[in-house]
């Protein structure tokens, strides 16, 4: 079969391209076979490391001769402190305000943490001018007003914000919303019909702020200061409960921080969930002071980069897809019922750390990871088949009664991050229509239905979906429509409904709304407008560098993610002749990307809980590969690596 006359592609730049980025994305695994990645240093994450610490460290019992019990401790401490604060010194953005990541715009969540941190440190004023300048921020955002706007009904965040803010001094505590931490008492299965006003994942934050505004100020109705003063040792152990060895909980920095500083403050300073959260926070600070949003995401990004690199147009993936790889990623199944969301056995987390919690999209992704160990000996196939029946019946009975599927929980569905997404659904019905022999195929097919039915209701009109768990900084809801239509769309390829209606619409958005250099997605920006972008050092990790503001005006920048993402849904249509130039023009973005070296570059697509922006240096390499690939099984399925993959590398190097 010959390449369509449109998307005459170079066949040697495509394979030098797909060659290049395969490698360097093979090249990213550890010893063991599988991905860590490494997630984007967070001003959020590093302010409320740094809060939490000051609070600890202004709390911790001193001796009778004056010292601190623990001096070597307290000394590093200090250390971490003054480091973090340099760090967020140093990224301050010219509007005054700080963003999640370091090519974040600037937000008042963030703004107010960072300046909350600096206060609690007693330093305000070594750093006069950039306080100043964040206080002029946060008024042009509306202050306390603006906070709440931002986060609407929600109180998962804007609470506990308003709780490092009050202890800083910023606020008073009266504006500080109480939190039912009683509730935590009741059981667990009971949480999703309390109404709680915090998320599925929040109950350690509910239990520790919601003490320490009980604490600051009691409240003055005498029977919920009774209810409540009974429930603070029971509604403790229930945290203790869920905290994991490692000390972090949902090994994220903010969460954790929230907790420690909120206990720290009513005098709970040698608690078990103080120290051991103390301890989680000293041991993940980064060498330059800062602190990323969770330790990693090592198992979602191996699974991503098995499905990305299993399907070789080449057909090499057996020299990597070990027994190693294989032996981690089933020894990350969580066995048992979970402690913090109460999930049954069988379930996958973001990554391998003690702190993870069992979540559809891992879950999912693990599942389809797991499809690509086809050449193994019967012992193997024994245990992969075993772990897949867990996973399935996991996925299954976590599917929401509105057909979709949610992150952690069913029937969690009043607040934004426990609702259904479209995203979780495509990926779900991937995982279970791949394996749906190995469970009970007229329930996997019930499952299907109901599935199309939740991603054909949420389609927009327009013809796009939006996912849960990604963002656009630049659109007007913060909202990602090129992540959730492509993931959607590629959903309906797997499943053979690439010809239904809603399949007709999304491809016409995906074409609609490529950019005019032939990219998807990324941001319309003023080239003066001052934030970071982030690029690789010389060792290959990520580094951080000012845009280029030689030229005034506004550019839109294409990023790399998102153009591979769409391209790999449109390649599906890559014989219809009116995606044809679409798919070309996309097709040579991305390769001159590559080329150029700019697919290297990391876009903050990613939303973590709350609307806190992250990047994972490995999802453009991730992406890309997946996106080059398909295309070279699409348009040239007769090349062979020892053919053109030598002349590739070298045609490559001479263009870089």
């Amino acid at each position: 079969m010959t390449p369509p006359p449109s998307i005459r592609v170079d066949s040697q730049r495509l394979l030098a391209a797909y060659t290049a980025v395969q490698q360097d994305l093979l090249a990213e695994r550890e010893l063991s076979g599988h991905w860590i990645g490494q997630l984007s240093s967070s001003a959020l994450s590093t302010a409320t490391a740094v809060s939490a610490l000051a609070v600890v460290e202004r709390h911790d019992p001193i001796a009778a001769d004056g010292c601190y019990a623990d001096e070597r401790r307290e000394t590093r401490l200090s250390e971490l402190i003054v480091a973090g604060l340099r760090w967020l010194a140093e990224r301050q953005n010219e509007d005054g305000g700080w963003g999640d990541t370091d090519g974040s715009r600037s937000n008042i969540a963030t703004t107010i943490l960072v300046t909350a941190a600096f206060h609690l440190t007693g330093v305000p004023a070594d750093h006069a001018e950039v306080l100043e300048q964040a206080d002029r921020y946060i008024e042009r955002q509306g202050g306390t007003t603006g906070l709440r706007r931002r986060y609407g009904r929600d109180k998962t965040f804007a609470v506990p914000i308003m709780t490092n803010a009050a202890l800083a001094g910023i606020v008073p505590w009266h504006k500080v919303s109480p939190l039912p931490f009683e509730l935590s008492c009741l059981p667990q299965w009971l949480y999703r019909y309390l109404r709680l006003p915090v998320v599925s994942y929040a109950i350690p934050a509910l239990v520790g702020v919601g003490q320490a505004r009980f604490f600051h100020r009691p409240p003055l109705n005498p029977v919920t200061r009774f209810i409540r003063g009974l429930a603070v040792e029971r509604s403790l152990r229930v945290v203790q409960e869920m905290q994991p060895d490692g000390g972090g909980f949902l090994e994220a920095a903010p969460l954790t921080s929230f907790v420690v500083m909120s206990l720290a403050s009513i005098g709970r300073i040698d608690h078990p969930i103080v120290r051991l959260g103390t301890q989680f926070l000293v041991s993940s600070v980064r060498p330059d002071g800062s602190w990323p949003i969770d330790t990693n995401l090592a198992t979602w990004n191996t699974s991503l980069c098995i499905q990305a690199l299993s399907s070789d147009p080449f057909g090499q993936s057996r020299d990597w897809l070990g027994d190693d790889c294989l032996d981690w990623l089933l020894s990350c199944q969580h066995r048992q019922a979970h402690p913090f969301t109460g999930a049954a056995p069988g379930g996958w987390a973001w990554t391998d750390a003690s702190g993870g919690v069992p979540d559809a999209d891992d879950t999912a992704g693990a599942l389809l990871a797991l499809a690509n160990w086809r050449d193994i000996d019967d012992d193997d196939r024994t245990r992969i088949r075993q772990a897949v029946r867990m996973g399935m019946d996991w996925l299954l009975n976590l599917q929401n009664s509105d057909g979709g599927w949610p992150t952690f929980c069913r029937g969690w569905g009043k607040l934004p991050f426990d609702r259904s997404g479209v995203d979780l659904t495509a990926h779900a019905l991937r995982a279970l229509v791949r394996w749906r022999t190995l469970a009970d195929p007229r329930r996997v097919d019930t499952a299907v239905e109901r599935g199309f039915s939740f991603l054909h209701r949420q389609q927009k009109p327009s013809g796009s979906w939006v996912p849960l768990w990604f963002g656009n900084q630049s659109d007007p809801n913060e909202e990602n429509p090129v992540y959730g239509t492509a993931k959607v769309l590629i959903a309906y390829q797997d499943l053979g409904r690439l010809d239904s209606e809603p399949a007709r619409r999304a491809f016409d958005w995906l074409k609609a709304h490529q950019n005019e250099d032939g990219g998807w997605g990324g941001e319309n920006v003023p080239s003066d407008r001052g934030i970071k972008s982030y690029e690789r050092n010389d060792s290959g990790r990520a580094a951080t560098a000012s845009q280029n503001s030689a030229n005034v005006g506004t550019v839109c920048q294409s990023s790399v993610e998102e153009t591979a993402l769409a391209l790999e849904a449109l390649l599906a249509e890559a014989h219809n002749p009116s995606m044809q130039h679409t798919i070309h023009k996309g097709l040579d973005w991305l390769i001159e990307a590559v080329e150029r070296q700019r697919y290297k570059v990391c876009s903050p697509i990613g939303f973590y809980f709350a609307k806190l922006w992250y990047h994972e240096e490995l999802y453009p390499l991730i992406f890309t590969a997946s996106a080059l690939g398909r295309a070279v099984r699409t348009l040239y399925p007769d090349v062979r690596v020892s053919e053109n993959c030598d002349a590739g590398r070298k045609l490559l190097k001479s263009e870089t």
